[in-house]
C-alpha cells in the first residue's frame, strides 16, 4: 500500500511548511491528486489521520482535488475524458489516446492556525 508513504511525505511536507511559517497547526491540507495518479484517494483518507497522529496535522482535514485526464485520439482528433490508459476511443474505437494531465500529485495549499 504506497498510499501509506504518500501520506507520510504528505504530513512530513505540511509539517514542514507550516513550522516554517510558524504554524501551530494544520487544519487543512489542499492535494490535487490526477485520476491517473495511481493513487487510491479512499486508502490515501484512511492513512492520513493514522499518519497525521501526534503531528501538528492531527485533526486535520484532507481534502482531495480529482484532476481528470483529457485524450486526443489520432485518428479522428475526437478528445475525451480518459480515465483508463487502455480505453480506446469514445467515438471511432481508435487507440491509443494521446493523454494530457491526470498524473499531477500537488499538495495545493495548507490552511493553518
Amino acid at each position: 500500500m504506497h498510499e501509506l508513504s504518500i501520506a507520510t511525505s504528505l504530513v512530513e511536507t505540511a509539517v514542514r511548511s507550516a513550522e516554517k511559517a510558524g504554524a501551530c497547526s494544520v487544519t487543512r491540507l489542499h492535494l490535487r491528486l490526477g485520476a491517473l495518479a495511481g493513487v487510491e484517494p479512499e486508502s490515501l483518507e484512511f492513512c492520513f489521520p493514522v499518519v497525521a497522529k501526534g503531528t501538528i496535522c492531527e485533526g486535520a482535514e484532507l481534502r482531495l482535488e480529482i484532476v481528470p485526464a483529457s485524450g486526443c485520439c489520432a485518428r479522428c482528433g475526437g478528445r475525451s475524458e480518459v480515465r483508463d490508459l487502455l480505453a480506446p476511443c469514445p467515438a471511432c474505437g481508435g487507440w491509443p489516446l494521446s493523454v494530457e494531465g491526470g498524473r499531477e500529485m500537488e499538495l495545493d495549499s495548507l490552511e493553518v492556525t
